[in-house]
């Protein structure tokens, strides 16, 4: 069995795939009830519970489905025993954006914690530098 770090890994990754194919019983996947996500778009003060990060994602899978991209370009995990951390950087825009800012990224920080031995998303923070 692979180790808590390999597990987070995996699942982020999965979780990416699902975001790219538009796929949002497998966004959702490995979510806590009560994650908390802080997003590009508003609101500043961010959402609270899995219904609230569902009605995020149509619009985003309306965007994406015009050619953007939601690719990982690295990522990092720190697992303890219970708590985990992972950050990212993404290719997150269309082909033009990209042709005009090739270094943008999307910057993404999830924590995760473990409940009945399986790894669950509690926060996810995603954001964009600021010029």
């Amino acid at each position: 069995m692979p180790d808590d770090a390999a597990q987070i890994r995996t699942l982020i990754e999965k979780w990416a795939e699902a975001v790219h194919r538009g796929d949002l019983d497998g966004v959702l996947a490995d979510h806590a009830e009560d994650i908390v996500m802080y997003d590009v778009p508003p609101p500043d003060e961010g959402i609270r519970g899995l219904a609230a990060y569902r009605a995020t994602w149509p619009p985003f899978f309306a965007w994406q489905a015009q050619g953007a991209c939601f690719d990982i370009e690295s990522l990092d995990v720190t697992a303890g025993t219970d708590v985990a951390y992972a950050h990212a950087l993404l290719y997150c825009a269309t082909p033009q954006e990209l042709a005009e800012h090739p270094t943008l990224r999307l910057r993404l920080t999830i924590g995760l914690r473990k409940e009945r031995n399986r790894w669950l998303v509690a926060h996810e923070h995603h954001s964009f530098p600021h010029d």
